[in-house]
């Protein structure tokens, strides 16, 4: 595959590898990462916008510019990028554009900030949630930019829909003739595996847009350059990466000595996106999937439920983790007000844990053990998984083993196709 070099960083000290760039399809090399942990001889992981703003936006020289972010845009001293940027005559930058939640995250799930100023640095702030296609082009176009950079932070999971305003941006960047450019954060839940079912795309939504696993394993760089050669390949935007360093595949968000803010209002710590990509899947049942609570999807529960099903599940001897029975009274969402029963997830050894068998383990014994268990009306289950196989093998009685089984050739041709994509080591 070619390799476009438009947008190389140059390599210096501060700075480390060169970012690897692509237009079309491509993958780059990564470079040299010491040793794992943050320790004495790990030299401190530099975000793509570390790196960026170390090279005195060179990549970005005579465009205007607009950024697609969130909260989690933030230096290691917490500055917001676009704070940082404004002020800096190296930068032109003309505009923002705001995902689910919004630029500055006042929004709930489902929720947007809508088109404003913003107060802080008077840019244009729009929206682009839930829109894609050529009305989002037409947003680009309107906004006057020649370059749209995308700097957010990711959770690991499919459904987690920041990986989807991704593609839609770069699917619109191309539609509307301007370039784009990826700035890399770490998968919090590290890149060392994908797991789980492979969306169908007879069940694309804007928690699964294409074919990939629920938990994807890799970073938002990554999951760009895949999506370029292998989904927008008809018409594939002029893409421009830039990678972290110090960032190896195996590390935990809490490895990186980066600085967490939740990416949404209910993903509140790396512990929650280390069990998200299998209990989101609650969100597919009549039960609470922990949202209203402190602990968001390491609670999950229902009324009338009670101590069987964390002994159920304890029964399994899943690795890395367990379940202890537990009740919660949500302030919002599902049962808001009222206690209810359930378990609250323990994660005991992240090294072994499985989120997503856990989440199917979960399903299957919640229903073995509580009557009143039921699916969403709505089947949103099969946008959640991706298939209808989930639900009705569940349904008829498969076990865990079974349902997890089920994907295993889907996972492996996935797995194929997204090892030629990988950055780091």
């Amino acid at each position: 595959m070619s390799l476009s070099r438009r947008g190389l960083l140059a390599a210096g000290s501060a700075v480390g590898a060169l970012a690897a760039t692509a237009a079309g399809t491509g993958t780059a090399a990564a470079g040299p990462v010491a040793g794992k942990g943050h320790g004495a001889g790990r030299n401190r992981l530099l975000t793509g916008f570390d790196r960026l703003a170390a090279d005195g936006y060179a990549l970005l020289k005579g465009q205007k510019v607009g950024v697609v972010t969130n909260p989690t845009g933030i230096t290691s001293d917490v500055r917001h990028i676009v704070d940082v940027m404004h002020p800096d005559e190296r930068v032109d930058l003309v505009a923002v554009f705001g995902p689910e939640h919004g630029f500055r995250g006042t929004a709930q799930a489902g929720g947007s900030e809508g088109r404003y100023d913003d107060p802080a640095t008077g840019l244009p702030v729009y929206d682009t949630y839930l829109k894609s296609g050529q009305p989002l082009a037409d947003v680009f176009t309107a906004s006057g930019v020649d370059t749209i950079v995308f700097d957010i932070q990711d959770a690991g999971a499919r459904f987690y829909t920041y990986i989807w305003t991704l593609y839609d941006c770069m699917e619109a960047a191309a539609l509307a003739g301007k370039g784009f450019v990826v700035l890399d954060r770490p998968n919090p839940v590290t890149g060392r595996a994908a797991l789980g079912p492979v969306l169908d795309p007879a069940f694309s939504t804007f928690v699964g847009r294409r074919e990939i696993s629920q938990a994807h394993g890799m970073t938002v760089t990554e999951l760009a350059l895949l999506f370029n050669a292998e989904f927008l390949a008809e018409r594939p935007v002029e893409l421009d990466i830039v990678k972290m360093s110090g960032w190896r595949r195996s590390d935990f968000f809490d490895e990186t000595g980066l600085p967490w803010v939740p990416p949404s209002p209910n993903m509140p710590t790396p512990d929650t996106a280390l069990v998200y990509s299998g209990t989101c899947l609650f969100e597919g049942t009549n039960l609470s999937e922990g949202r209203g609570t402190t602990r968001p999807f390491e609670l999950l529960g229902a009324e009338g439920i009670d101590h069987r099903w964390a002994a159920a599940a304890n029964a399994l001897d899943l690795p890395g983790v367990a379940f202890r029975e537990a009740y919660f009274a949500p302030t919002f969402s599902k049962f808001q007000g009222k206690t209810v029963g359930g378990v609250q997830l323990h994660v005991q050894d992240r090294e072994v844990f499985d989120p997503v068998r856990t989440g199917i383990a979960l399903l299957v014994t919640a229903k073995q053990t509580w009557s009143g268990f039921a699916w969403r009306s709505d089947n949103w289950i099969d946008k959640l998984t991706g298939n209808t196989r989930v639900r009705t093998m569940i349904d008829a009685g498969a076990d865990t083993d079974e349902v997890v089984g089920a994907w295993a050739a889907d996972l492996a041709a996935f797995r194929a196709v997204r090892k030629r994509y990988l950055q780091y080591r």
